[in-house]
């Protein structure tokens, strides 16, 4: 299983950031597939879940901000970000539901600080 999320950066509050996650080694389209996020010094965070059937749920922190989709043509997961705010500041990272049970390992992240 491999697991590359990219689209990071540097962005100020109230902007939008919108993140892919490059999937291969599994099937993709027959997996759930999160976001989870780890700031600093803080444990892992959950924020949002695809299922293969369409439906997606998400944390209360980024409900109605951020968007979670998938495009199984392009073993590509993706996560719309809206109206950030300096507490989002974090790694990104996505992951199979395996991963999500076991804390872990992780694929590679990518860094979103929301800074003025």
């Amino acid at each position: 299983v491999q697991l590359q999320a990219s689209g990071g950066g540097l962005v100020q509050p109230g902007n939008s950031l919108r993140l892919s996650c490059a999937g291969s080694g599994f099937a993709f389209g027959n997996s759930p597939l999160s976001w989870v996020r780890q700031a600093p010094g803080k444990v892992h965070e959950w924020l949002s879940t695809s299922y293969p059937e369409g439906r997606t749920s998400y944390a209360d922190s980024v409900v109605g901000r951020f968007t979670n989709s998938r495009d199984n043509a392009k073993n590509t997961l993706y996560l719309q970000m809206n109206n950030l705010k300096p507490e989002d500041t974090a790694m990104y990272y996505c992951a199979t539901e395996e991963q999500i049970e076991s804390d872990g390992p992780w694929g590679q992240g990518t860094l979103v600080t929301v800074s003025s």
